[in-house]
């Protein structure tokens, strides 16, 4: 069998900053917010981050989203229904956009590997994005899948044992890029605008600018 190489969804296949953003901003407009929704978005998903981090026990993504949803709306002094739009915003993942080099880098990267995805993500979630039809399921490693988030080295070491042999991981926030290399995950940063690497964090030992440069990497690692 293939070695497998995974990528995470939400920061190294999807814009989720243009997606995420765009759904609240259609909440903000109807609800005459006086902050926009890129803002709600970035505050959204930094409480839903520290969530993750704190997570010892495996709850689903959607709640986690939820009590992210409801402490910013409470921090912001926002009004709103946490449930009903957190519902509204991880509906709209459906439409949150791939980065312009991924429908025609993932195939690159399959003509030597096996490709699949790691994520911190409910498996019905990830079935609504545009990366769930690039995919197999089987190389789906969802924390739903893995019982446990990002950055626990516990989700790392799992994907390791289910990926077998020659195993490497694509990652683009600081968290995850730590988080792996932490692990001892064979690790490339893939960047893209917006993430920076840990500053108090290890190096990684391989960066792409796209997906074409990733799977020119891969020979390195292996």
């Amino acid at each position: 069998m293939r070695p497998l190489v995974t990528l995470d969804l939400f920061s190294a296949l999807i814009d989720s900053r243009t997606g995420g953003g765009t759904a609240l901003s259609r909440l903000a407009r109807e609800r005459s917010w006086s902050v926009t929704g890129e803002a709600v978005y970035s505050a959204w998903d930094s409480t839903n981050k520290e969530l993750q981090r704190q997570c010892r026990t495996w709850v689903p993504f959607r709640e986690l989203s939820e009590q992210a949803l409801a402490a910013t709306y409470r921090d912001l002094g926002l009004p709103g229904d946490p449930a009903e739009d957190t519902e509204r915003l991880l509906a709209s993942v459906a439409d949150w956009p791939l980065w312009p080099d991924v429908a025609a880098g993932l195939p690159v990267l399959a003509s030597g590997s096996r490709v699949g995805v790691l994520s911190n993500v409910d498996d019905d979630i990830f079935a609504r994005t545009r990366v769930a039809p690039l995919v197999a399921d089987g190389d789906v490693l969802t924390s739903e899948r893995l019982r446990s988030y990002k950055p626990s080295p516990a989700l790392y070491h799992e994907a390791a044992r289910r990926a077998g042999r020659g195993y490497v991981h694509v990652a683009t926030s600081a968290r995850d890029v730590r988080g792996a290399l932490d692990a001892g995950i064979s690790t490339i940063r893939l960047r893209r605008p917006g993430p920076r690497v840990d500053p108090d964090g290890p190096v990684p030992p391989f960066e792409a600018a796209d997906l074409a440069e990733t799977a020119a990497l891969l020979p390195q690692l292996r």
